[in-house]
């Protein structure tokens, strides 16, 4: 009879039969787990499928998965913490914060911007499927004057931040250090996000000041636990989740990377917003000035039933937190603060975090110690076509329930919150036309107070002027540009 054996390279080799039983030791490894039955159909495969299938399982690093899929199976149904509102101390809110403590704060952050002390964390694993289009979300042009995709808006950030990091030094203080971009891609985006920087010759950054790394996989599991065959010889994988990236600044040594480089503030963001401040000196500035581990923007809810997650405190005294929307009742949902008139839950997240260095080491080892991830139930393509089953993620906001110390930071809606996530005519939110038109009206604001005029042939409300991130950050510097001058509408305003 024929033996099949799994040789030094990790292949399947045949002797004779296709009948021969799976690699022992394999075998073995997988029962210790209870996921044998990933060769259930081992007798139906071909040589060829035979040794793709072993090669799949020994890729599994099976005591961390197995250990993941335990302890998160384990957690569900656990009670967990009382909701509790999150202390108006804990927020810099707008109608709270000075004229000074803002001057004070972007000075602050331009200081450390100039010394090298930050680095930019980019979540950029998405692909834009429900934009329709197959490409990363990053690469997707909303329809702005100039063109520009959601990667060049940001990168064009960057460099702003960069010039009035440079130019608030002082002449003889030391040399200027760029602003590190750190870039999580899965493994549908990778090599088609690096391409997108390559061939725009990475939108004016220098080439070596932008790290790529993947996020990583995890198998699809059924609701006992055990691993989903995508076609017989592979077992189906997902991306775990955004909050991912805390395992894979670990496992990719990019944590020493940043400590190597002297960074000591991580400014980390996802890539669907129009409008997000890349490396916000005003928001580093009141991380460094709280004295925090952690930090978050957040802006007001629109309205009680908005779907959005938002901080909370868990427990009396606890961490903050961020909980679903789904978490909270509706009496919670429209509960009023009296005090202040506001919903006491009305402190949304929109992925615009700041943390330490030295916390971001923290979570990534408390989060794979713990290893608990959430159970997202969805459609699994398997090999008895479409099945329920669990895709285990790990969220960024995960980290702060580590945190000793976490301030909010609100932020304007309609100065810094564009989300990108729905097609144009699917849905009247979150969509490219409406975070385009977020984008005009803002900097057509700018224009005005900078003393220039808006000239248009459709409505204002319907247009405006887009103004490049390399002439001004948030609306600075636009005097000399735009006074007693005339721009018509809808046009983009360069130097």
């Amino acid at each position: 009879m024929g033996e099949i054996t799994s040789s030094s390279d990790g292949s399947v080799t045949n002797s004779s039969s296709s009948s021969s039983p799976p690699p022992q030791g394999l075998l073995e490894r997988l029962k210790d787990y209870g996921q044998e039955d990933v060769f259930s159909l081992w007798e139906e495969l071909s040589i060829q499928d035979k040794d793709l299938l072993v090669r799949d399982i020994q890729n599994l690093d099976l005591p961390r998965i197995d250990r993941i899929i335990r302890c998160s199976l384990r957690s569900q149904g656990l009670p967990v913490p009382t909701i509790e509102p999150v202390p108006e101390t804990s927020v810099s809110s707008v109608d709270v914060r000075t004229l000074e403590e803002r001057e004070r704060w972007w000075k602050m952050g331009l200081k450390a911007i100039s010394e090298g002390k930050l680095a930019v964390l980019l979540l950029a694993g998405g692909q834009g499927t429900r934009l329709g289009s197959p490409d990363p979300k990053g690469c997707f042009n909303i329809g702005l004057p100039s063109g520009k995709s959601l990667f060049q808006l940001q990168a064009e950030r960057i460099l702003c931040a960069q010039k009035l990091a440079a130019q608030s030094v002082k002449e003889g203080s030391g040399g200027f250090v760029a602003i590190h971009w750190y870039i999580m891609t899965s493994p549908m985006t990778d090599v088609a996000t690096r391409k997108f920087f390559e061939s725009h010759k990475y939108f004016g950054l220098e080439v070596d000041q932008v790290t790529f790394f993947q996020q990583g996989t995890l198998p699809c599991i059924s609701k006992d636990g055990r691993f989903i065959l995508e076609s017989p010889s592979k077992v189906a994988m997902a991306p775990d989740g955004n909050g991912g990236v805390y395992s894979a600044l670990k496992t990719s040594r990019l944590l020493e990377d940043m400590a190597m480089r002297g960074v000591k503030y991580v400014d980390c963001y996802g890539i669907d917003n129009a409008l997000v401040r890349v490396a916000d000196p005003t928001f580093l500035g009141y991380f460094i000035d709280k004295g925090v581990v952690s930090a978050a923007k957040v802006v007001r809810k629109a309205y009680p039933q908005e779907k959005v997650g938002v901080f909370v405190r868990r427990g009396k005294g606890g961490p903050l937190a961020v909980v679903e929307y789904t978490e909270l009742d509706e009496t919670m949902k429209s509960a009023i603060n009296q005090e202040t008139g506001r919903l006491r839950y009305c402190w949304s997240n929109v992925c615009l975090h700041m943390f330490s260095l030295d916390f971001l080491n923290q979570v990534a080892n408390g989060l794979e110690k713990d290893s608990i991830y959430h159970l997202a139930e969805k459609n699994i393509t398997s090999i008895h076509g479409d099945t329920i089953g669990l895709k285990l993620e790990q969220f960024i906001f995960d980290a702060f329930t580590y945190a000793p110390s976490t301030a909010l930071f609100e932020a304007i809606r309609e100065e810094e919150f564009a989300p990108v996530k729905n097609a144009n005519g699917t849905t009247a939110v979150d969509t490219p036309d409406t975070a385009r038109l977020l984008v005009l009206r803002l900097h057509s604001r700018w224009v005005v107070a900078a003393g220039g005029f808006l000239t248009h042939s459709i409505p204002l409300y319907a247009t405006g002027v887009e103004i490049s991130p390399l002439c001004s950050y948030a609306g600075e510097n636009l005097e000399a540009i735009c006074r007693g001058r005339t721009f018509h509408a809808p046009s983009e305003i360069t130097f």
